[in-house]
């Protein structure tokens, strides 16, 4: 049988196709698949240059279902136009290119979303949320996809950009909204915690922390990055992380509480983990705390809900046949 023709899905039939709640669902069963050995990650590689560009690659093998593909964008001061390709893992042909934006939003915040799902209270009502960047909306959906959210607690470093997420938040989720004046008065009593900055030294230490609170940290994805404190780590009774061996490369804060040495990272479990063992919170436990940094699996779970989605719906622009020309190898 040979492959339909390859598509082109756009930011607008990604929104069109999917919400957060599905995305939830979608990364679920992604992290299913790697649990039962069905699903790979590449390891995520990057590579930087000027004061604050990086160029981001990574991927995933989903073989039993015939998929595999990278997402790669270049992160400027700019901007950023990531897209993630997919491939038909049995014959390399392509599938699809996926405009990867909105994707992104989405896969990271289901990936919050599913750590609350398992970690947080099951009656957890109030979300502090530090930082108003481009992902922090979508955090704040996530959690209020899986939990009783009351009541979001803002802070950020620039008081005119958080006043402006607490409307939007407020707009957005119909949500008691407090613009906080500080990162402590944020988390204060706070029974889900999402800290999404990108701030280059810990922000959140353990002292701001009630018992009992679950801590989504999002926000430093590269070495040069760090938002928690060692001593939050000190308190945590588990520490979940999407990809260990991204995390032993990727993760300043775990790297400098855990150390380099594999054999003592024994506590850190990654999320397809957590899911298997269908761990979710105990009673007694202290703080819990999940390590974003991205991975392959979680975008390519999005992306083949979608590309099959829009062959459903007939949706997505054909792409003309690759033809294979061979190169010029004389000189002119």
């Amino acid at each position: 049988m040979t492959d339909a023709a390859p598509i082109w899905i756009s930011e607008a039939e990604v929104v069109s196709m999917m919400d957060m709640g599905e995305a939830i669902e979608a990364l679920e069963k992604g992290l299913a698949a790697e649990a039962e050995g069905n699903a790979q990650n590449m390891i995520k590689t990057h590579v930087a240059w000027g004061k604050a560009s990086n160029l981001h690659a990574m991927g995933a093998v989903f073989a039993k279902a015939g998929y595999v593909g990278t997402k790669t964008w270049a992160h400027t001061p700019e901007g950023a136009a990531p897209v993630l390709v997919l491939y038909n893992s049995a014959s390399g042909a392509l599938k699809a290119v996926i405009e990867a934006y909105a994707l992104g939003q989405l896969r990271t915040g289901a990936a919050s979303g599913v750590a609350t799902r398992w970690l947080a209270g099951p009656n957890a009502a109030e979300l502090a949320i530090i930082g108003t960047g481009r992902h922090a909306l979508a955090q704040v959906g996530a959690v209020a996809a899986v939990r009783p959210i009351k009541r979001v607690r803002i802070f950020g470093p620039s008081q005119p950009h958080r006043e402006l997420f607490a409307l939007r938040v407020q707009n957005e989720f119909d949500l008691e909204v407090l613009a906080a004046r500080s990162v402590a008065e944020a988390i204060e009593g706070a029974s889900v915690i999402t800290v999404v900055t990108r701030a280059t030294e810990p922000v959140v230490s353990a002292r701001m922390i009630a018992r009992g609170a679950h801590i989504n940290a999002v926000g430093a994805i590269v070495r040069t990055s760090a938002e928690i404190n060692g001593d939050v780590l000190a308190r945590c009774d588990r520490v979940i992380t999407d990809s260990v061996p991204s995390a032993q490369r990727l993760a300043r804060e775990l790297i400098d509480y855990f150390g380099p040495e594999e054999r003592d990272w024994g506590p850190v479990q990654s999320l397809a983990q957590l899911l298997s063992n269908r761990a979710s919170r105990r009673v007694g436990e202290d703080i819990t705390l999940f390590k974003s940094l991205g991975v392959g699996i979680s975008d390519l779970a999005l992306g083949i809900a979608l590309y099959e989605r829009a062959r459903r719906l007939d949706l997505g622009r054909r792409l003309p046949e690759q033809k294979r020309v061979a190169p010029r190898l004389r000189k002119s």
